[in-house]
């Protein structure tokens, strides 16, 4: 199956970037090298060079046949959270600037046997990388109930998330879940009628389900971090993200990153050793415009953030 994803906010983080002609760029989300190939074609071929990673193998022979005409691209099959020890492995201690495009790619959702989609019948994988072990089919067939509840509740903002969770321990139960359809079932017979107007009703589980079998949210606020200070002075970091727990970890890095306290209020004193790194240069995040919205209904929820190293 081609590898097809439409880049999201594509002119707004080419601009959030500043790319300049002789720096060093990291995709830290390489996909099918949507953003990647509008920042390469801002590089000096011989002073500028880009860095892609992906832990995905297809995502990564997809983006070396979109680049193929670059020769100053560095394809690294990997994970954007050891962002530190790929560059120390490269033998580059700063860059000018990091793309993250947090969301699934278009690819992820449609090609069947990945079981990211909720339609069709598919098997119950959900993994970026084909080589980890834990898959969507150990999630649901082996998590104990309240573990799995509070995960649905938790990465999937499911307010059903308890009987959700009590429905998918009785079937699996009787028999082992092995395939997409049958877990969306399990979810739509837990959600009432009344309630499943809001979008496809295992939308919420599905992405629930993703996040903890691809370990999506636990790092993000370090790996946020840890990107920050992998900028050389004036480098900037833009971060797409496409629900609000997403939003919420890479926000709250942000601003701790520009030396704000965001201890708990009820601690009188702060613990969380905020120091500034620079400066967030959107105050409020920047969405798509209604164009790109209609024009890609994946886009909708997209939110870009983007910070400046001092």
């Amino acid at each position: 199956m081609e590898f097809k994803h439409k880049p999201v906010l594509l002119n707004e983080s080419i601009i959030g970037l500043n790319i300049k002609s002789n720096g060093i760029y990291v995709d830290g989300t390489l996909g099918g090298a949507g953003h990647s190939k509008e920042i390469v074609k801002r590089l000096d071929s011989k002073s500028g060079l880009l860095i892609g990673i992906d832990r995905d193998e297809e995502a990564l022979k997809a983006a070396k046949n979109n680049l193929s005409e670059y020769s100053n691209v560095k394809y690294i099959y990997g994970n954007h959270d050891n962002i530190r020890e790929i560059l120390n492995d490269l033998n580059i201690d700063y860059v000018d600037g990091i793309l993250l495009d947090l969301g699934v790619s278009s690819y992820q959702l449609d090609e069947k046997n990945r079981g990211f989609s909720y339609l069709g019948s598919n098997d119950l994988d959900m993994r970026m990388d084909k080589n980890q072990r834990l898959t969507a089919k150990e999630v649901i067939n082996n998590y104990k109930e309240d573990h799995l509840a509070n995960l649905i509740f938790e990465y999937g903002e499911e307010k059903f998330s308890r009987i959700i969770a009590k429905n998918i321990c009785i079937a699996r139960a009787k028999k082992k879940i092995e395939t997409t359809d049958e877990l969306v079932k399990i979810i739509q017979e837990s959600i009432p009628r009344f309630s499943q107007k809001d979008g496809h009703p295992a939308k919420r589980t599905f992405q629930a389900i993703r996040i903890e079998v691809n370990n999506e949210i636990k790092p993000l606020e370090n790996t946020i971090t840890n990107s920050i200070e992998c900028l050389k002075p004036k480098g900037r970091l833009c971060v797409i993200t496409f629900h609000s727990i997403e939003d919420r970890a890479v926000k709250t890095a942000m601003n701790k990153a520009k030396g704000m306290c965001v201890c708990p209020k009820e601690i009188p004193y702060c613990v969380c050793g905020a120091k500034e790194l620079g400066k967030v240069i959107t105050k409020k995040p920047i969405i798509p415009t209604e164009e790109e919205q209609n024009e890609n209904s994946r886009a909708k929820s997209a939110k870009l953030r983007i910070f400046e190293k001092i």
